[in-house]
């Protein structure tokens, strides 16, 4: 092979490189009906005329969800949302990335709702490689059905960043080389919905949903994707690139500020942390559990 044929070679495998670096990564359309499909009671699913808003609904016939059309390996996901008011107890508002396989791995933002007059609980949780019981839980220091509220998931080969209209409630670091579950192989789609959890999700089921009460609707809108699509070879979007931000050295770990509002939430909003939970894991607590978070 001569010269001239190894660098039209070269130069064709980086065109080719650069396509697929290029394609890897996506800014949302903003169209629920462009980036989604509804996976379960298209009836008690309404889209607004433009796509850019949508609402679940959930009663004694069903509750009804949506899943985004691409997966996702790494990103940043935002989503506003507006919960379910009054009288919301044993309705679920879940809101979450997932491989949807046996091993499963997750990212959970999950609603629980209230009584009237009592606050809505976050619980987050992840599974790696199938294993869970990673729940935290908090007390929002607002009304979250009064208006919507940015809630989003950053992923990145460091950590996983949980947050509030940008405030950081939860941070899981990538301690793989010390032997706990971090998702990082496994591409998840985004999956969103809203459905009866009264056997657990108040008080521990205690508190039943009222169905006289419902109707119950949640909305959504203004959500962003940038994030790496899965075309079948994890390396595109584990490497770092233009298009891979969220790779960089600056996002793995939180700023001087974010770790003030980290400490602010856990001491004044946390109500529940598995890490603290010693009855529940036989003074064994999981192997994160006294490693760094930031």
């Amino acid at each position: 092979m001569n010269g001239n044929h190894k660098i039209i070679i070269f130069f064709s495998l980086l065109a080719v490189r650069l396509v697929q670096i290029a394609e890897s990564s996506v800014v949302s359309t903003g169209d629920f009906n462009k980036d989604f499909f509804v996976t379960w009671s298209p009836s008690h699913v309404n889209t607004s005329a433009h796509g850019r808003e949508r609402s679940l609904k959930l009663d004694q016939e069903s509750g009804a969800g949506f899943s985004s059309n691409q997966m996702f390996l790494f990103g940043e996901i935002d989503m506003q949302v507006k919960l379910v008011p009054g009288h919301s107890a044993g309705t679920v508002v879940a809101y979450y990335l997932t491989s949807d396989q046996p091993n499963r791995d997750e990212i959970d933002f999950e609603f629980l709702g209230n009584v009237a007059g009592q606050p809505y609980i976050l619980q987050t949780n992840i599974f790696a490689d199938g294993f869970d019981n990673r729940e935290e839980r908090v007390n929002l220091w607002f009304d979250p059905t009064k208006d919507f509220h940015t809630y989003s998931i950053l992923w990145n080969l460091h950590q996983i960043v949980f947050m509030v209209d940008w405030v950081p409630i939860r941070v899981y670091r990538n301690h793989a080389d010390k032997g706990v579950g971090f998702p990082r192989w496994q591409p998840m789609s985004i999956k969103v919905s809203l459905w009866d959890g009264d056997s657990w999700a108040t008080r521990g089921g205690r508190d039943k949903i009222d169905w006289s009460k419902g109707p119950f609707i949640a909305s959504f809108k203004n959500y962003k994707i940038d994030a790496c699509i899965w075309n079948g070879n994890a390396r595109f979007c584990r490497g770092e690139s233009p298009t891979n931000w969220w790779h960089k050295h600056k996002y793995s770990t939180l700023t001087s500020t974010q770790r003030r509002l980290f400490k602010w939430v856990r001491k004044y909003h946390m109500i529940y942390d598995y890490c603290q939970d010693n009855e529940r894991f036989q003074n064994n607590l999981p192997k994160e559990c006294s490693l760094p978070k930031y």
